[in-house]
């Protein structure tokens, strides 16, 4: 749970075949293919990003943009520009990845679930995006390593919120939360990352409302390790035949720092994941923000890298205080999101999980500190 530095310096490589379901078909500054696979459509989300959604029985080609987004919407009550919505929406799900020093743990006192209550929640008000923290050393036991088989008990407790998620029409962010440490040592195989990858991907290869959320914050860490990194998890959850998938790479410096080259995907869906938080430090452990108009500030240099770069970028945590100055430093983030023309595929809050008691920024029902400000003030203007 750390700040953005700064925009990743991350590149994608053009397709060389058709474009897989979700993928980027077109739009401005686009240069991969605009095919999509049979079965789908290029849809025009705006002027920036087409993609390619369920919806024909053959493929289809994207056409140049000459007209405003069939996803945008007018101002709302607290945006002064023209809006696209959001893709993905919604919130972080927390609990699997607590007690992360008690090592496999005991369900229900060391760690828990998110409950299927909480999504029914957030998606009766419109919500539609749920990211799943979970620990690398339960569900791969450390005796056995990243190669080895899984534990099939948190395995399945994995599969149950997710397949409860998707079930319902949202989308699950599968999330390693190990800062890209695990068993108390920095990851660097980049072998030993993608096989675990490639054998994670396995398990949801046929659901295609899963996000693979390659690594939380990764930190302490050398750029260029990451990337290797980055670029081996996405070379196995593709060699999985997990295809239609969106994949969410973090830089290093907990989401921040720079990271130079050309992340390849056969499939071009992959998005660039980035956290914000609205304090002084931007740690997301004070009540209070900076200024009301931090959010749109601290955004703004990456937004800008996104747009000239042609990439897409995901808010996976933003959190802060359920203060005026902190509602009004939200809507400024959000609200610069939204007026970037496609730039933002989705944000996330942080956090909801029913273990999290009186923090100021719980938001799980119906009880979380940021229900009754944060909620209906800075979060559903935005749906």
């Amino acid at each position: 749970m750390k700040s953005l530095a700064i925009a990743i310096a991350l590149a994608f490589s053009t397709p060389v075949f058709s474009v897989a379901v979700w993928g980027q078909c077109g739009g401005i500054g686009y240069s991969g293919s605009t095919t999509c696979d049979s079965g789908t459509t290029c849809v025009h989300l705006n002027d920036y990003y087409f993609q390619c959604q369920p919806g024909t029985s053959a493929p289809t080609t994207s056409q140049s943009p000459t007209t405003t987004s069939s996803a945008s919407s007018p101002s709302n009550s607290v945006c002064s520009g023209s809006r696209t919505k959001f893709t993905y929406f919604g919130v972080n799900e927390s609990g699997a990845e607590f007690g992360n020093n008690v090592i496999p743990g005991v369900l229900g006192t060391d760690y828990t679930w998110p409950s299927p209550s909480s999504v029914d929640y957030f998606m009766g008000k419109g919500f539609n995006t749920f990211r799943i923290p979970f620990l690398m050393e339960r569900l791969s036991p450390p005796a056995t390593g990243l190669t080895g088989a899984f534990d099939q008990t948190y395995l399945s407790g994995l599969k149950t919120i997710v397949s409860y998620i998707t079930g319902k029409g949202g989308y699950a962010l599968v999330d390693p939360h190990n800062f890209m440490i695990y068993n108390g040592a920095t990851i660097s195989s980049t072998s030993t990352f993608q096989t675990w990858w490639k054998n994670l991907s396995n398990e949801f290869k046929t659901d295609s409302h899963v996000i693979f959320d390659v690594m939380n914050e990764p930190h302490d860490i050398p750029a260029a390790t990451v990337f290797a990194l980055n670029q081996a998890a996405v070379n196995g959850i593709r060699s999985s035949g997990a295809t239609s998938q969106l994949i969410l790479v973090e830089g290093t410096s907990y989401t921040g720092a720079w990271i130079f080259g050309a992340i390849k995907d056969p499939n071009n869906n992959v998005a660039i994941e980035m956290h914000q938080y609205l304090d002084s430090d931007g740690s997301g452990t004070n009540t209070n923000c900076v200024s009301g108009t931090i959010g749109s500030e601290r955004l703004a240099d990456a937004t800008a890298w996104l747009q000239a770069n042609n990439l897409k970028g995901f808010l996976g945590e933003i959190g802060t205080g359920s203060n005026a100055q902190c509602i009004q430093a939200i809507q400024g983030a959000l609200c610069s999101m939204q007026e970037a023309g496609g730039a933002w595929l989705g944000a996330l809050w942080w956090a909801a999980g029913p273990w999290w008691g009186t923090y100021f920024q719980s938001i799980e029902p119906p009880s979380g500190a940021a229900i009754p400000q944060v909620l209906p003030q800075a979060l559903e203007p935005f749906l």
